[in-house]
């Protein structure tokens, strides 16, 4: 896949902003250069050592917390403040601001003006209200700059483009937030395609990375961030393969577990 960034300078247009856990700025960043290519394979990490949380009673042992940088689920998310594209205007955002208030949706793209990218970022601003009545927000993240993102804003999606989202896409364009996650593919300075679910006390509860040719499901997110938000608000219970609202979860215990293997 060969993907190109276009250079953009464009003027401010102002709005109404929504209220958001970020403030505008005016800060100009440089653009990034261009990609092209498939990620060739690399070693894998060797995940250092998981401890398991083992509370009093024995059906809330389910929650993992990781020990150490790998991996990152079972651990809080690392910190951000960067510049992003908001209802066209320049703004910051800083992800420790939703911390005790809302889930986090964080996802990683290439880069702007390309091809799957574009089908994934609109997807989700498509569902947006969705994820809104589940106290959740949408963060999208890519190594261009905010120009580059107000100019990909401002063209039509017949054209390629985005047209209004309805959350941030935020400039990484030093590359340490795609860096921090995880996902920075080093030799090309692009992130693969990365999605975490942050939850509202600031730990990654889940992650899924795909390489730059594969797009994400959006349904597979709000599924996932929904057993999630389950699990939490019901800790004596966890959710077999595929469960979905309104289905029959499972008591993890030798015993009781077998309520929901003879119902199904």
């Amino acid at each position: 896949m060969a993907c190109s960034a276009t250079s953009t300078t464009a003027a401010l247009i102002s709005s109404n902003p929504r209220p958001r856990a970020f403030s505008r700025i005016s800060q100009s960043l440089p653009l990034p250069n261009s990609f092209t290519g498939l990620r060739a394979p690399l070693l894998s990490r060797v995940a250092r050592s998981v401890s398991l949380s083992r509370a009093s009673h024995p059906r809330t042992s389910f929650v993992v917390r990781a020990s150490s940088e790998f991996p990152l689920v079972g651990n809080t998310a690392p910190d951000f403040e960067a510049e992003a594209v908001f209802d066209q205007e320049f703004i910051k955002v800083k992800l420790s601001e939703y911390i005790g208030k809302k889930y986090v949706i964080l996802f990683f793209y290439p880069l702007d003006f390309t091809f799957v990218c574009p089908t994934e970022i609109t997807a989700f601003s498509d569902r947006h209200e969705e994820f809104e009545k589940l106290n959740t927000e949408i963060l999208g993240v890519s190594i261009d700059s905010v120009f580059s993102h107000l100019a990909w804003v401002q063209t039509d999606r017949k054209s390629g483009g985005l047209g209004d989202l309805k959350y941030p896409l935020i400039s990484d364009v030093t590359k340490s937030i795609s860096k921090s996650y995880g996902v920075l593919i080093p030799d090309q300075g692009i992130a693969l395609r990365g999605l975490f679910i942050i939850d509202k006390e600031g730990v990654i509860q889940h992650s899924t990375i795909n390489n730059l040719a594969i797009g994400r499901s959006v349904d597979e997110t709000m599924r996932t961030l929904q057993a999630l938000q389950y699990v939490q608000e019901n800790p004596d219970e966890v959710c077999p393969a595929g469960w979905k609202p309104g289905e029959k979860s499972m008591k993890p215990d030798p015993k009781l577990s077998k309520d929901y293997f003879a119902a199904i």
